[in-house]
């Protein structure tokens, strides 16, 4: 792919021309140039775009695409278009299809269907067979085929033993382990923040501490160990304590926390809309602030949209049945840059690679072109029409956001809007 971007402003620290105001020529996918005022004697494709801002591309550490099984939800085609539409060149697939990725053929076949695409796709296999939390699954067979974290989205592992275990075979290969932070014996049936507006609305209440009792064990478990841990989506004050805790104690562990969970708390729950309901729930203000002091310090180590699609069928129902999920790909930009400047928030998007075995790239001559393109200062209200995902399923309808992403070139190849 050869392509001449124009009057781009560079943000990449490690790029030579950080904060410069540049042109970039690319050539069979590789950087071959960049300069000020740079001739296209090749009458290569010119990409001019308002305000236009390049990064180093955006990872996203969790995502779910439905395929296979739940192609009605989303398709990696288009889950992966949708990735790159908003900004993203890599994303973290989860296991969370029916059949369940638990297999050196299962990663295989997911691999197959995002090759040759601008977006990297890379497998997070289920970490135990089935994701039903019994027996380990063929954790050493899927990092062969390329699984580079292993976890039961958002099922919790409730046997201390198969953690312990996990964590110990893992580190033979340098595996990734990835724990759900919920005791469900604590959070029982609950279905929103045991909190205020879980009584006033009378709604069953999933409280903090089922979050918290269990990375406490996962973090003792982990010493124990001297394991490799990634906590998943944090959602609680005490939670980023404990993680802060950890990290002085030097213990092998990263975390992350969902976009939704830095941007709404549990206020928004008064008219029952399911669009709202995730796992963990949003919780409060309290919450949110720590979070974000979280990500400024650094205990937390990345931002995920947490992207899961959800058919209307299983979400537009009573709130006690509809499924946990938003989708989140295409509003992640527009609602960190609400909270944090675009230096930050590209950090937050971009410092999740190396844990998770993403290939890296900066902005400079010889390099292969691993870039996303984008405007910091568009402010709008997040609509349908700024939706790429099949499902539709996203708590940011109608917010106010700022900043937009125009596409990624990566791979050889270019998504653009």
């Amino acid at each position: 792919m050869n392509a001449l971007i124009k009057s781009a402003t560079i943000v990449d620290s490690k790029s030579d021309f950080h904060n410069e105001t540049v042109d970039i020529l690319i050539e069979k996918g590789r950087i071959s140039k960049i300069s000020k005022d740079l001739d296209n004697p090749n009458n290569y494709q010119e990409i001019a775009l308002d305000n236009l801002h390049v990064s180093q591309g955006w990872f996203d550490s969790s995502v779910s695409f439905g395929e296979p099984g739940y192609e009605e939800r989303e398709t990696i085609a288009n889950g992966l278009k949708t990735a790159g539409h908003s900004g993203f060149t890599a994303v973290g697939l989860n296991a969370n299809s029916r059949p369940v990725i638990d297999s050196y053929a299962d990663i295989a076949f997911v691999k197959s269907k995002a090759a040759n695409n601008a977006v990297s796709l890379y497998p997070i296999g289920a970490l135990t067979q089935l994701s039903e939390g019994e027996d380990l699954a063929e954790l050493y067979d899927m990092s062969n085929a390329g699984a580079v974290a292993f976890y039961d989205y958002q099922y919790p592992i409730s046997n201390p033993n198969l953690m312990k275990i996990a964590l110990q075979y893992a580190s033979n290969f340098d595996g990734l382990i990835c724990s759900f932070p919920q005791e469900s014996r604590i959070s029982g049936l609950g279905v929103v923040n045991e909190h205020i507006n879980s009584t006033k609305l009378g709604l069953k209440g999933n409280p903090a501490l089922a979050e918290e009792l269990q990375i406490a064990r996962d973090l003792f478990i982990l010493e124990y160990t001297e394991g490799k841990l990634h906590i998943p989506t944090l959602s609680t004050a005490k939670s980023v304590e404990l993680i802060r805790a950890a990290k002085a104690k030097n213990l092998n562990v990263t975390c992350s926390v969902a976009i939704h969970n830095l941007s709404f708390t549990d206020d928004v729950l008064h008219d029952f809309d399911t669009h709202y309901k995730v796992l963990p729930p949003l919780r409060t203000q309290k919450d949110c602030e720590a979070l974000i002091e979280g990500l400024k310090d650094g205990t937390i180590d990345m931002v995920t949209t947490d992207h899961n699609p959800i058919d209307i069928e299983h979400k537009k129902i009573e709130f006690d049945f509809a499924l946990n999920g938003t989708i989140g790909l295409e509003s992640a930009f527009g609602a960190l840059q609400n909270i944090f400047t675009t230096k930050k928030t590209i950090a937050l998007l971009t410092q999740g690679k190396a844990r998770f075995g993403v290939k890296t790239a900066s902005i400079n001559e010889g390099e292969l072109a691993d870039i996303t393109l984008f405007n910091p200062d568009k402010s709008y209200n997040f609509s349908q029409a700024d939706i790429s995902s099949r499902s539709k399923n996203s708590m940011f309808l109608g917010s106010a956001l700022k900043g937009v992403a125009y596409g990624v070139i990566a791979n050889d190849k270019m998504v653009l809007k």
